[in-house]
């Protein structure tokens, strides 16, 4: 019996391991391999890596564990989730439909989308797509409502939250400001335009004819995904676990899985124009500008900038325990592609690194990483308030933006914020009338004396102006 056991447990590996396939074998790097060197163990999750010259790899590699379940590598051909890197996708999808006529990016997305609230001035398509619209971000949104990942989240529901927002972080065009939202909508447009989900789109227009098997915008979580790396995060012991959401299937902003060597294809697109010829490539490349007339670096998906003395291209992403990094030197012809599956991985230094090892002769020096400074506490903190100090603060605040109320308490002489879904925070002093919590929110509360505070609004990440949360009265 055990015998049999074992037999059977050989097939799956073996099936499993085929399945996946092995990459291009090259002669190990040590420069390189010395970078992945923490994580290339039978015992932890990893990366995938290729790096490419011309068109072709120059090396490829995979480290650590794909599946610690089934013992499977890590390999350029196993599937991974890349976060962000979905982006250029999405914005090359609108790109093309721009191309098509179907579309003007200064089109405003009211056009579109008529849900969303006239703010005064125009949101444009283009707003968008370089993260000047100033729409509040959907990921701080769904986490201020006490939303999870995990949770079942339809699309409606999410243009609906997206919509509620009584105001913006700051006029459209008037600066620049990392905003998920603005990609989950330019998905959006694509169905409303064309008739078809964006994966049903992108994979006609832009998989199918570069070849991209194992690639797919991920709009349905019981899809079957052959050669699916898992993700993980540390579990504080040692070890690790399981970090992979199977309802969150929202795409534009994410959503797209895909191989090492399915992104070679996509890179190489870039120097061919086999998709969307010339003229994609030079609107692809077009950074945003702001009302003053400065120039940012973000493009369609892409960061285009400099890195030590070399043009770039680059774009990173993240969700869940899986991390990916685009880094792409145009004048060199030269990439470096990374898919990572544990969350403490930063794969955009490792890319670097590598980078290093083929171009460094021809690279500037490395720049200078001054360590930001630290936020003076002792002038900073406010003395320790006493409970009674504190009884203006407690009571419950609803915000109908989030559609969340928060509920604040005084437990064991601090100020307690709990709201539905949102672990009990405890809040710290740190200026009149503003509080913090661990995760990062700040706290104004609108108000003086003793009397009780009406209001608090919030800052947080990705938000740079103050959402009002309105209070009503409490019920004593």
């Amino acid at each position: 019996m055990h015998k049999r056991v074992r037999f059977a447990l050989s097939v799956l590996l073996l099936s499993s391991t085929s399945l996946v396939g092995s990459a291009q074998q090259f002669a190990p790097n040590p420069r390189v391999d010395k970078i992945f060197a923490e994580w290339d163990k039978p015992t932890s999750p990893g990366c995938a890596l290729g790096v490419l010259q011309s068109g072709r790899f120059v090396y490829e590699h995979g480290y650590g564990m794909a599946n610690l379940d089934y013992d499977i590598p890590n390999s350029p051909k196993v599937v991974y989730y890349v976060g962000s890197d979905s982006k250029q996708f999405t914005a090359a999808s609108i790109a093309l439909l721009a191309l098509d006529g179907k579309i003007s990016l200064d089109d405003d997305i009211r056009k579109y989308i008529p849900e969303m609230p006239d703010y005064g001035t125009p949101i444009t398509i283009n707003h968008l797509i370089h993260h000047t619209s100033g729409i509040r971000d959907i990921y701080t949104l769904m986490s201020l409502g006490g939303l999870r990942l995990e949770d079942v989240f339809s699309d409606s529901e999410e243009i609906a939250l997206i919509a509620r927002q009584k105001e913006l972080n700051f006029k459209p065009g008037d600066d620049y400001l990392y905003s998920n939202s603005g990609y989950f909508l330019l998905a959006e447009i694509v169905k409303r335009v064309t008739g078809k989900s964006l994966r049903e789109f992108a994979d006609e227009r832009i998989f199918q004819p570069l070849g991209m098997t194992h690639t797919h915008f991920h709009d349905d979580p019981g899809h079957v995904m052959k050669g699916r790396a898992m993700s993980y995060e540390s579990d504080g012991k040692g070890g690790f676990r399981i970090s992979y959401l199977q309802n969150f299937d929202k795409i534009g902003a994410g959503g797209l899985y895909t191989t090492v060597e399915d992104l070679r294809k996509w890179d190489e697109n870039f120097y061919t124009h086999q998709i969307g010829g010339d003229a994609l490539q030079k609107l692809i490349h077009t950074r945003g500008v702001l009302n003053k007339g400065d120039t940012i670096v973000y493009a369609f998906g892409n960061n285009v900038t400099t890195y030590r003395g070399l043009r770039v291209d680059e774009h990173g992403g993240a969700l869940m325990g899986y991390k990916a990094e685009i880094l792409r030197f145009p004048d060199q012809h030269f990439s470096v592609l990374a898919t990572c599956n544990l969350g403490s991985i930063n794969p955009q230094p490792l890319a670097e690194q590598v980078a290093e090892v083929y171009l460094g002769s021809k690279m500037g020096p490395k720049p200078e990483r001054s360590m930001a400074s630290r936020r003076d506490r002792s002038v900073a903190l406010a003395a320790q308030l006493s409970a009674a100090e504190l009884a203006p603060y407690v009571g419950d605040y609803y915000s109908n933006e989030v559609d969340a109320t928060y509920h604040l308490a005084v437990v064991e002489g601090a100020l307690v914020l709990t709201a539905h879904h949102i672990p009990a925070q405890k809040l710290e002093s740190i200026d009149t009338d503003r509080f913090r919590t661990p995760s990062g929110l700040t706290l104004h509360f609108e108000g003086t004396g003793t009397a009780a505070r009406n209001a608090f609004t919030i800052e947080v990440q990705r938000q740079s102006t103050r959402r009002f949360m309105r209070r009503w009265q409490d019920a004593r």
